[in-house]
Formats: structure tokens, C-alpha cells, sequence
């Protein structure tokens, strides 16, 4: 829209140029040939023999005969008899064709003279016609012209800007529409079985190439609701129909080694069994994220309690798990959540910093005048910063953690994520040099629900 008005702009100016050049181009011509018409025809005068003094001309016209010494020997009623109206070099410019305009006080006139120049006589008394036009009604007439330009372009730059502004505004009115339909849409993640209502592009009235538009993007948007339906029904189905087997035979191969039947294949295959159960587990719970299943009632939950029954169950891992109280001082620390939802956010966090720490894990919680927060602290090697919101990407294994024996799925951080949000909170990483620190913050401005 502005780059149209500056181009609209410039072409206006440059018309509005255009056009007083050319007309003040044309006005002096006229004036040109009208003094030099004059000039002429009392030049037939001299060469007939029948000039007189006072020369007789028509109108305004300021008429003066100059001999070969620049006297002035016959003129017109208003000429001056002393002065000449144009100077020796100027009568060599006049009789070369170039147009002069002189001031008209060389013959006690106001304003300007246009003049023009004729030789003749015979050459052992050759004299020069000098005749000059007034002006006045050219100069007032461009004048006027250049009060049109000044003060008509910017009124008509300010009306086309109106109109355009109005015409294009609605012209884009319908693709606007679009973009907020497009936002809403964007906004509301929930599957298309979970909605109230099917939210679709804003379709024009008018049957144009913007009716078009949002027909085929609403056919595409019905079209990408279906095959996120099947995926996450598959995902669903899945998850459900795993976990009953992958049950079943974890009980078998743990009845099978404590009887001591199979060798030491049950002791070999437990193991892996565990996280393919820990696998569906992370699946059902995406699926059920991914349902858009309602957020579970929130409480009031005191973290040092829950850390440090967490804590307790890493006695055994390969690095020491410890608990850092910030505010040994405070009765409690609490925040907003689902006990259950915190429990398996703080165990993925503690089971992702104990699979890269290279001798330690610590777990610290405290309270600021920005909200609550939990940190969870490993000494490993790390996550560059250009990798710390790709970590949060389902699957997602950076190169360190390609091994898929290492027992990560890649669905660790992810669901934090996403059971935090669901709680009002979020998970952030941020370096701790060496190694990485998870963070979860509860804003200060998070409800604190009654227990």
C-alpha cells in the first residue's frame, strides 16, 4: 500500500512537471512568434519606404527601430526614444534565433517584454526591428497553473489515497478473514472428535478466486483431520492393545527366572521387556495428550515430600540421586498439579539426567518473586543450545544418546512437557557447564487450587 502512494506519488509529480514545462514551452513560443510576426511586418515597412514615427502596431506591442549604432530612430507610442531594449550582444543573440525575455522597465513598462529581432533596410543603412510582447497574461496564467499543481496534487494524492485505502481494504477483507480463521484454527490443537464444533475457513460470499481458495484449503484442513484421526486412533489402539501382552509375559519371564526354569534367558529378556512396557506406557500417554483429553483436577501438591520419595527409589543407580532444599526455612513448598502427572515428570527428568550424568544427579527446589521452580542437575556432557528445544520433539535422540540400549525411548521430555503445560507450568533446559539442568517453573500468577 505505502510502496503504491510513493509510486503514485512520483508519477503524479513528475505528470504535474511535465506539464507546466510544456506548457510554459508552448506560451513562450506563441509569444516568440507573435514578437517576431511584428518585427516582420515593420521590417515591410522599412524596406517599402513607408515607415513613420511613432510606428504604428497593434495591442501592447512595444516596437523600436536601431540603426547601425544602436540608436533608437523610430518606436511605438510606449517605446523608449533614449534606451534601446536590448543590448548589442543581445541584438546578436535575437537575430541568431534565441528567445529573450527583458525586464519591461527598459521602456518604463512593468513587468517583462518577450522580444524578437529582424534585420532591414538596405545595407548602406541597415537598421534593426526590435519588437517586444508583454508578459503579463502568461506569467498569470502559469501562475495559476502552478497554484492548481501545488495545491490540487496533494488534494488528489489524499483522495486516490482514501479511495485506494477503502478499494483495497476491501478487496483484502475476505484473505484477512482467512488469516484469523487460519489463527483459530491454528490455536485449538485438540483432535477434530474432541471439538464442540469444526472450525473452518471464513468462505466469501462472492464466487471468486478467494472463494476458491478457502473451498480447497477447507477440503485439504477436512482431508488432514482425517489422517490425524487414523494416526492417533492407531497410536491409541496400539498403546491399549500392547499393554495386556507385554504384561502378561513380563509375569512369565519374572515367574520363569524365579523358578529357575529357561536358563538365563527370562534374566536376559526382562530387561528389554521393561522398556518396551516403559515404551507403550510413554505411547499411551501421548495418545491420550494427543486425544485432547481434559486436564486432571489440579491440588495442591508439596514438592519435598514427592522429591524425596523419588529420590529414595535411586539408591541403587550407577550415579548418587540427592535432594537440595534452597528454603530449608519454609514450612512447605507447594505448587498447583496433578500428583500423579508431578510424580512421572520428575522420574522422567531424573531417569534422563541418570542415563547422561557422568557421577551425579541433584534435584533442588525453591521459590522466587517470579514463581516457584525445580531443577534437576547432571555433570554429563551436555546439550548445545541449538539442540535444547529439539530435545522437547517426540523421538528425538541427540548423538550421544543414539544407542537404543541405553533404555531412553525419546518420549522422556516430551511428555514432561506436555503433562507441565497441561498443569500450568513448563519445561525448560539451560546449561550447568558441564552438563544440563531441567528446569520446571510455576509462574507466581498460577492459581493455587484448594486442596
Amino acid at each position: 500500500m505505502t510502496v503504491g502512494l510513493v509510486g503514485l506519488t512520483v508519477a503524479l509529480v513528475a505528470a504535474g512537471s511535465l506539464l507546466y514545462a510544456v506548457l510554459s514551452a508552448t506560451l513562450a513560443n506563441t509569444l516568440g512568434a507573435e514578437a517576431n510576426s511584428a518585427a516582420r511586418e515593420v521590417a515591410t515597412l522599412v524596406e517599402q519606404g513607408r515607415l513613420s514615427d511613432p510606428v504604428p502596431v497593434s495591442g501592447a506591442l512595444v516596437v523600436q527601430v536601431l540603426d547601425s549604432s544602436q540608436r533608437v530612430v523610430a518606436g511605438s507610442l510606449v517605446a523608449d526614444r533614449l534606451t534601446p531594449l536590448l543590448t548589442a550582444d543581445e541584438v546578436r543573440r535575437t537575430l541568431a534565433g534565441e528567445q529573450l525575455t527583458v525586464p519591461g522597465s527598459r521602456s518604463g513598462l512593468s513587468g517583462r517584454l518577450h522580444v524578437a529581432a529582424v534585420s532591414a533596410g538596405p545595407g548602406s543603412a541597415p537598421v534593426t526591428v526590435i519588437a517586444g510582447v508583454p508578459t503579463g497574461e502568461v506569467d498569470v496564467s502559469l501562475g495559476l497553473v502552478r497554484t492548481l499543481l501545488f495545491v490540487g496534487l496533494p488534494l488528489l494524492l489524499l483522495a486516490l489515497a482514501v479511495v485506494a485505502w477503502r478499494v483495497i481494504g476491501a478487496a483484502l477483507a475476505p484473505v484477512e478473514a482467512l488469516r484469523l480463521g487460519a489463527e483459530r484454527i491454528g490455536a485449538d490443537a485438540r483432535p477434530r472428535r474432541r471439538r464442540a464444533t469444526v472450525d473452518r475457513l471464513p468462505i466469501p460470499v462472492a464466487d471468486d478466486e478467494i472463494h476458491s481458495l478457502a473451498t480447497t484449503l477447507n477440503g485439504m484442513l477436512d482431508r488432514l483431520d482425517g489422517l490425524a484421526e487414523r494416526q492417533q486412533a492407531f497410536l491409541d489402539d496400539a498403546a491399549h492393545e500392547l499393554r495386556s501382552p507385554l504384561a502378561s509375559l513380563r509375569t512369565q519371564l519374572e515367574v520363569a527366572e524365579h523358578v529357575g526354569d529357561g536358563g538365563s534367558l527370562p534374566a536376559d529378556l526382562l530387561p528389554d521387556v521393561e522398556r518396551l512396557s516403559r515404551l507403550v506406557d510413554d505411547l499411551l500417554v501421548l495418545a491420550r495428550s494427543g486425544n485432547g483429553e481434559a486436564a486432571p483436577s489440579l491440588e495442591t501438591v508439596d514438592l519435598r515430600p514427592l522429591l524425596r520419595e523419588i529420590v529414595s527409589r535411586y539408591a541403587a543407580a550407577r550415579v548418587p540421586v540427592t535432594l537440595t532444599d534452597v528454603a530449608p526455612g519454609a514450612t512447605a513448598i507447594s505448587v498447583p498439579g496433578n500428583r500423579a502427572d508431578l510424580r512421572r515428570v520428575v522420574t522422567n527428568l531424573v531417569d534422563n539426567a541418570v542415563r547422561h550424568a557422568s557421577t551425579a544427579v541433584t534435584l533442588s527446589v525453591g521459590a522466587d518473586p517470579s514463581g516457584t521452580w525445580l531443577r534437576v542437575t547432571d555433570d554429563g556432557h551436555g546439550i548445545p543450545p541449538a539442540d535444547r528445544e529439539r530435545v522437547f520433539e517426540r523421538f528425538t535422540r541427540l548423538d550421544e544418546a543414539r544407542d537404543r540400549d541405553s533404555g531412553g525411548t525419546g518420549l522422556g521430555l516430551p511428555i514432561a512437557r506436555e503433562l507441565m503445560r497441561r498443569n500450568g507450568a513448563d519445561v525448560t533446559l539451560t546449561d550447568a557447564a558441564p552438563g544440563v539442568i531441567a528446569v520446571v517453573a510455576w509462574p507466581r500468577s498460577t492459581e493455587k487450587p484448594s486442596s
